[in-house]
């Protein structure tokens, strides 16, 4: 899952990086309000992780900007100001929720979590397709009483396509859910990344099926 983090604080901003990442999702940083306005016109994301005062432009002004263009993506506002008259601005302007610095990692992570959920139309940490389990919260995937083995790339993938279950993933979705800024994936690794994952889920009856000029859908195997 790709996500853009708006933090200007080096410090705060280099320890929800190294988090996130670690976590399993790709990560932008933007350090002001403009390059994030910037970014957000020109990438896909998952959510976006937006403190309020940011240099060049206010994060208030990212955020109306964002709903004005009827972007509808996850927005969870970080910020020190706790005055409850600047959370209300937020959240009336499109913010899906507010946490107030200072705050623990696994309480924002657990909140971006429960955000990108909803967006996808799942209420659990748990998602589940016919056998298969992925957990959302340690990005596992069992079948049965087994774990299955998966590369992080590889997770990535299965999680995005068992969250839209029903619709086709394109190729291009694929590699902007994957990559930040500095990495880069082609369209044939992603082919590559597809292969190895139909060979792992052949034994559980589960199918990735290719939607000639629309990309990816999961399905169980046809017997």
């Amino acid at each position: 899952m790709r996500v853009l983090l708006v933090e200007d604080d080096d410090v705060l901003g280099d320890a929800l990086n190294q988090s996130l990442k670690n976590a399993g999702y790709a990560v932008d940083w933007a350090k002001d309000g403009k390059y994030a306005d910037l970014a957000l016109h020109d990438q896909i994301y998952e959510a976006v992780i937006l403190d309020l005062s940011l240099p060049k432009m206010d994060g208030i002004e990212v955020l109306r900007k964002l709903r004005q263009r009827k972007v509808v993506i996850p927005v969870l506002i970080i910020s020190a100001r706790e005055a409850i008259d600047g959370r209300i601005k937020a959240l009336d302007l499109g913010a899906d929720d507010y946490l107030v610095k200072p705050f623990k990692l696994p309480e924002l992570e657990a909140r971006l979590r429960a955000l990108i959920r909803r967006s996808n139309r799942s209420v659990h940490s748990m998602v589940e397709f016919g056998p298969l389990s992925f957990n959302a919260v340690d990005r596992t995937v069992s079948a049965g009483r087994g774990f299955l083995a998966f590369s992080k790339r590889e997770i990535g993938i299965l999680e995005l396509l068992m969250l839209r279950e029903g619709r086709a993933v394109s190729k291009e979705a694929l590699i902007e859910n994957l990559c930040n800024w500095s990495e880069g994936v082609g369209i044939n690794a992603i082919e590559v990344y597809i292969h190895r994952i139909r060979k792992k889920l052949e034994p559980y009856g589960v199918a990735i099926r290719t939607m000639s000029g629309s990309g990816y859908i999961l399905e169980m195997a046809k017997t």
